[in-house]
């Protein structure tokens, strides 16, 4: 078996093992991978995200680890080409038959003074996003030595770590890589708007000092502007002092040179991504590096893949503008034709590069809405299917469709698949988006393509199902919709008008649901207790012993001492074991179900109210104590979270919500956790959403900011609405916001722009949700009716469960662990 060597642990070390070892299906290479980085392979593309709730585990790559050997933490020190060894810094020499370096580039630093200052990062590494993070604790100011793609990425980092921030760049516009004078006009005006202040054609000649001796301004040409956070993302530079140092041949702006097949001057030795010169050029995008490290895997193999250059084209969104660009953006092939739309009104600019005869697309840019990029980058240097300047019409994008595309086109240009590979894959039975991600890797890098996998799947008749269930055809959103226009307040008269059959575990729950959230009467009223799950019909969690818990609600976690007496002696009495949450409530467990309204009325009468903890509803607000205590609390968190809480109190949804309101950047209520998240800022809240734990935790976006506390309100209410009526059957909010078209821009829309025109709609539905409410314990305990389904025998009401014994452990009561057949008990840990 020959010994591979990868030299780095990047995106395009990965695709290389990956792509190698998934080919090598007989077994003829054995690959290691030694990284300097602690951590294993990451997505870089999209590093921003970290400061937008995502963590180091959500960019994680998929694990190498059972395909070959990691070795993290640990740098390459040299290369003995006539030996064919690589030492390292753990002392380890390794042997090679071939070797490949796939070592990146590193961030340039600009030679001027104070750049080495305390305060001043790199933007490269989940280590710098770290510092930086750790940085902007304690400034009011940051600053971006760069107006490139990185260098906006960068911006909106400063930004969502609530630092004014300024971009300085050279160049007369920003990124001036990629679009040209016009464009970049625009998306100053939209950058502006956001709160980022853009300098350009401006120099960077000093880092000044503060006290401390740390970053404190920047000198532009004599004029000072203050900033205690610096960030530089002004290019980068090849990472070839391996190559160097081993006497490899070298590119003219660096990197080690290589040939069509990635290899070096050594043929034992290749170099991929950013550390390579091809033709005299380093790529620093993804899609040739993905390129390199697939034609390096099918050589190793014996195969004949050639690497002949990459598609530079590049779609982002850069502090929430889209931008694109692809082929020849800014015109510099002989007898190029511009063709452009600039509605400054309608914060749109468009334009595509033509050859001369206005036969063959070029390139483009477009800013501002960029959803003609997927149909239009496919076409670059191929004839166009119709007029260009219809093209970039709001219409266009059906013209530039799937259709007039042949199969050798590429939809995705990270994985380089083709519309033939595509249409391969439905034909082979991919019937969905994720099947055809799986089944091709379309889609899975920058996620540009995925509208065209949508259409493509369309176009060759393959139809999604959004059915409920096998006895209702229409969707939970489509059901929500039929109730609240029809008026229809009862499972029966819905499956009778709109379904088939009497409904099973799936829909009857489903519907009972739609009902609540349209507020027909108590849960439990008539023919909707027989809809609900178990924990709905008791109102109360249903444990492993078959007792119940107790959660009264605590909004925002206050509490008076005379209530938290009643809670202790409730316990007392009842013999329940008490917990306190994560949520900021205390957990009354072991109840048995006769039990269930007489700890309630003993609850009720002392002022508490139903938690809501067994419900597809509001569970908690939870908070820190925000201005009314804390030091470095902005404003005050705790009464904005008693009044959320309040408002939405028994609010049904498709899932439970959880939410969390933080007084400060510092995140103590780790609301960026919950589906609802609100952060103060210095201005009035930042709102986040779309975050959960459970089997797949995700960090909540931001949706809006700087918010005062009505407008907080009613984005809120407008957010939940909107979830409510479009969500599928046990879909908490980041799920929803995945599936959305759209996602978080399509909910901005509608939430915040109001592009649908249904705001006031949805703020009247939770208008009508809160005038409505009325605490289910409490109906409970009023209605004889309903009282009368609390017992464990019908013919023995008040006779408890024999089956339901405790063992002590730390003085509390615990369920006896049960004897399973064949098993023996477990001991209680004490």
């Amino acid at each position: 078996m020959a010994r591979l060597i990868v030299i780095g642990n990047g995106m395009a070390a990965h695709r290389l093992v990956d792509a190698l070892t998934r080919a090598d299906t007989a077994g003829a290479w054995q690959a290691a991978v030694i990284g300097e980085e602690p951590r294993p392979a990451y997505d870089r593309v999209a590093l921003s995200s970290y400061f937008d709730g995502a963590t180091a585990a959500d960019l994680a790559l998929p694990d190498l680890s059972g395909r070959a050997e990691i070795r993290t933490g640990e740098r390459a020190t040299a290369i003995d080409r006539a030996a064919k060894t690589v030492t390292t810094s753990a002392g380890a020499v390794l042997g090679y038959d071939a070797l490949v370096l796939a070592t990146g580039s590193a961030p340039f630093i600009p030679p001027v003074p104070g750049a080495d200052l305390p305060g001043c990062h790199p933007y490269r590494t989940i280590d710098d996003l770290d510092a930086i993070t750790a940085s902007a604790r304690t400034a009011a100011t940051g600053a971006v030595i760069g107006g490139g793609l990185l260098g906006l990425e960068a911006a909106n980092a400063l930004r969502l770590l609530g630092l004014d921030t300024h971009v300085v760049e050279l160049a007369p516009h920003l990124m001036p890589a990629q679009i040209d004078q016009g464009a970049a006009a625009l998306l100053a005006r939209m950058v502006a708007d956001l709160g980022v202040t853009a300098h350009t054609g401006t120099a960077t000649t000093a880092i000044l000092p503060g006290p401390g001796g740390r970053a404190a301004a920047l000198d532009l040409d004599g004029t000072s502007l203050p900033a205690q956070v610096v960030v530089f993302s002004a290019g980068i530079r090849p990472r070839d002092d391996l190559a160097r140092a081993a006497g490899l041949a070298l590119g003219p702006r660096g990197g080690a040179a290589v040939d069509d097949a990635c290899r070096t001057s050594d043929p034992a030795v290749y170099a991929i991504g950013e550390c390579a010169s091809h033709d005299g050029t380093v790529h620093g995008l993804l899609a040739p590096a993905n390129a390199m490290a697939d034609t390096v895997a099918d050589r190793l193999l014996g195969g004949t893949a050639a690497f002949t250059g990459a598609d530079s084209s590049t779609k982002l969104k850069l502090l929430g503008v889209d931008v694109a660009s692809f082929g020849d953006a800014h015109g510099r092939t002989e007898g190029a034709l511009d063709v452009v739309v600039n509605d400054a009104a309608s914060r749109r600019y468009a334009k595509l590069v033509v050859s001369d005869d206005a036969s063959t697309l070029l390139g483009g840019v477009l800013v501002g809405d960029a959803s003609g990029y997927a149909a239009l980058r496919p076409l670059v240097g191929r004839t166009l299917p119709g007029d260009p300047l219809a093209l970039i019409s709001p219409a266009g994008a059906e013209a530039a469709g799937p259709s007039a595309l042949p199969d050798d086109a590429q939809i995705c240009s990270c994985n380089a698949v083709t519309k033939g590979d595509l249409r391969a894959a439905i034909a082979g039975g991919a019937a969905d988006v994720p099947a055809l991600k799986a089944a091709t890797c379309a889609g899975t890098s920058c996620g540009s393509c995925v509208p065209m996998l949508k259409t493509l799947l369309a176009d060759a008749g393959v139809e999604q199902s959004s059915a409920l269930c096998e006895h209702f055809t229409r969707s939970r959103a489509e059901l929500m919709e039929i109730a609240r226009a029809t008026g229809i307040t009862t499972f029966s008269e819905l499956i009778a008008r709109h379904g088939t059959g009497r409904g099973c575990d799936v829909c009857k729950p489903a519907v009972a649901s739609i009902l609540a959230s349209l507020g027909n009467g108590h849960i439990l009223a008539g023919e909707q207790a027989a809809l609900q799950d178990t924990n709905d019909h008791f109102l109360a969690n249903l444990q492993r012993n078959g007792t119940y818990s107790v959660v009264p609600r605590i909004p925002g976690g206050e509490i008076t001492p005379d209530r938290l007496i009643t809670i202790g002696e409730v316990a007392r009495d009842f013999g329940l074991y008490t917990k306190i949450t994560g949520g900021q409530r205390i957990d009354l467990l072991g109840a048995r179900v006769e039990q269930l309204p007489a700890i309630w009325a003993r609850l009720v009468e002392a002022g508490f109210e139903s938690g809501h903890a067994y419900g597809k509803a509001l569970r908690t607000v939870k908070s820190c104590v925000g201005t009314t205590w804390c030091r470095y609390g902005v404003q005050d968190s705790v009464t904005m979270a008693i009044d959320l809480e309040l408002r939405y109190r028994g609010l049904r949804a498709p899932h439970k919500i959880k939410a969390a309101v933080s007084g400060c950047a510092r995140e103590c209520a780790e609301a960026r956790s919950k589906d609802v998240g609100v952060i103060a800022t210095d201005k009035g809240w930042n709102l986040y959403v779309g975050g959960n734990g459970g089997f797949t935790p995700r960090h909540a976006r931001l949706l809006a900011s700087d918010l005062d506390d009505d407008a907080l309100v009613r984005c809120i209410d407008r957010f939940l609405m909107f979830y409510i009526r479009t969500a599928d059957r046990l879909q908490r909010t980041a799920a929803w916001l995945e599936a959305l078209d759209g996602g978080l821009d399509r909910v901005r829309a509608v939430v915040v722009d109001d592009a649908l025109g249904i705001a006031t709609d949805l703020e009247a539905d939770m208008a009508a949700h809160v005038a409505g409410y009325r605490d289910e314990w409490r109906g409970v305990l009023e209605d004889p009716d309903k009282l009368a389904r609390f017992a464990s025998f019908s013919n023995a009401p008040q006779a408890p469960d024999p089956t339901i014994s405790f063992t002590t452990v730390r003085d509390q009561p615990v369920p006896a662990a049960p004897v399973h057949l064949g098993m023996p008990a477990a001991p209680a840990r004490t």
